[in-house]
């Protein structure tokens, strides 16, 4: 699968939370959506600096929300290769669970099928 394959397995699978996602899938999907978040941050902020509410803030925030879903869904199919819970997400809200989750998605999902289902093609 190339690029947008991937950007669009992420969109059309928005909020299926069950099946597997490959690496590929989740950081061609995650890497994108924290740039686009993080430079709409900037510009909002270069453009309003000092103010909580500016011009664009509302831009970012309808940008940030509508990325939640996908984001949670694509997460979650990412743990799921690696044959855990998708539960394990909630480490997130920890200290170091932030690093855990992000090792996880690191590594190689399981070869063959798991609990959660077949592998996707690679």
């Amino acid at each position: 699968m190339n690029f947008f394959e991937l950007i669009g397995s992420g969109l059309q699978n928005y909020v299926n939370f069950s099946g597997r996602a490959t690496r590929p899938e989740y950081w061609c999907w995650i890497v994108p959506v924290v740039m686009i978040n993080v430079v709409l941050g900037i510009v909002d902020q270069t453009l309003n600096p000092g103010t909580q509410m500016g011009t664009l803030s509302w831009v970012t925030m309808g940008v940030f929300f509508a990325s939640i879903p996908p984001t949670l869904g694509v997460s979650i199919r990412r743990l799921h290769d690696i044959d855990h819970d998708g539960f394990w997400l909630l480490l997130w809200f920890t200290v170091v669970g932030g690093v855990v989750v992000i090792y996880w998605a690191c590594q190689q999902g399981t070869a063959g099928p798991n609990r959660f289902g077949e592998p996707r093609a690679r």
